[in-house]
């Protein structure tokens, strides 16, 4: 499927959606546009460095803890 057949598609789809998950895509769209800035190699690497001495830590969050904090979004 094209791009132009996909975005067709999508908005198909928005005019069925319920005002909460109106509300998440409209925040993914604006904050996914705007953090869309390329990170370096590095930087990636270094992010997931600390992100390992975090859960080394234990300075996480469950799954069950991350979906409880999502459904508050």
């Amino acid at each position: 499927m094209d791009l132009e057949a996909r975005k067709y598609k999508f908005i198909q789809q928005l005019s069925e959606v319920n005002e909460t998950l109106l509300d998440k895509l409209e925040y993914v769209l604006k904050n996914g546009l705007q953090n869309s800035e390329r990170i370096t190699l590095d930087d990636y690497n270094k992010e997931i460095d600390e992100a390992i001495e975090d859960i080394e830590k234990g300075e996480f969050y469950t799954q069950n803890e991350a979906n409880k904090i999502a459904d508050q979004w």
